[in-house]
């Protein structure tokens, strides 16, 4: 399968990326994980601007498939799934200001509901937020809440996408580090990119991403479940984040690298909204 955007699409996506590339979303998500969320919350309201919390409701999947690929491409923090996806078509609507749910048993914990104006469970409100849970991405805080609620099926297919399309964004961009790493760093008297070892692993991870991506859009269209799309950017983004630690070498597994942003928010994705054999299982029972 081969999708391709149309001119009002592609002008969206390099309105995302030209905004995100000037945002320093390094630096804002560094800023996330140690506690001052303001940066974060100001490049919300600027996303948010731009459309980002209406898409939801008021343009297709296929724009949440972008939209969302940008996020994960430039680690951007907050509960964008949630706020962003899931949320507004339980609800009906666009959610005011930032809003996080949890929804047991595939979204235990609350993402980010120290910063978030509205917390729900399902689609019911609740006013008790319980202890703080760390997760392997420190820039995703996960918080207990107490209560009931439903899961709507149509919200939770869109919140599914959004997570797979993050995974390719966070992949794409772990791979483009690892290959830009691989041209400058010498060893031997050569670039280590230069060595068929590097370079079929980088490749398999150019393929397992290209055949990634028509599952997103597939899946966007209807054409096929999202859990299709989760498992495989899943898959393709976990290899990914493999290679980069074994391209990058020691350095890789340091938390000064900004390479570890995307490789600590790829093995939290991995199981966010479902995990890979809840998913798995589901498109066993579509092939049934």
């Amino acid at each position: 399968m081969k999708f391709v955007l149309d001119g009002d699409q592609r002008d969206f996506a390099a309105a995302l990326d030209s905004l995100l590339s000037s945002s320093d979303t390094v630096a804002v998500a560094r800023a996330w994980a140690d506690g001052d969320s303001a940066p974060g919350l100001e490049l919300w309201t600027r996303l948010a601007e731009l459309g980002v919390t209406s898409l939801a409701t008021e343009a297709s999947p296929v724009e949440v498939a972008i939209a969302f690929e940008a996020l994960g491409k430039h680690a951007v923090p907050g509960p964008w799934v949630e706020s962003a996806a899931y949320l507004p078509v339980a609800l009906g609507h666009e959610v005011d200001g930032v809003a996080t749910l949890a929804l047991p048993p595939h979204v235990p914990y609350a993402l980010d509901a120290d910063v978030a104006d509205q917390v729900y469970v399902g689609s019911t409100p609740v006013t008790a937020v319980g202890e703080l849970r760390h997760s392997v991405d420190r820039t995703r805080r996960l918080f207990a809440v107490i209560g009931e609620g439903e899961t709507d099926p149509a919200a939770f297919d869109l919140a599914v996408l959004a997570t797979s399309a993050q995974l390719l964004g966070a992949g794409e961009r772990i791979l483009a580090d690892s290959v830009t790493y691989a041209k400058q760093r010498k060893q031997f008297g050569r670039e280590i990119g230069s060595y068929q070892a590097i370079k079929h692993a980088l490749a398999d991870v150019r393929i397992a991403l290209d055949f990634a991506r028509p599952l997103v859009f597939g899946a966007a269209l209807g054409e096929v479940g999202p859990s299709a799309a989760k498992v495989a950017c899943a898959d393709a983004a976990y290899l990914a984040s493999r290679t980069g630690l074994q391209v990058h070498g020691a350095i890789g597994y340091t938390q000064e690298l900004d390479l570890s942003l995307w490789i600590t928010k790829v093995r939290a994705l991995v199981t966010a909204w479902g995990t890979p054999a809840h998913h798995r299982s589901r498109v066993l029972e579509g092939l049934l």
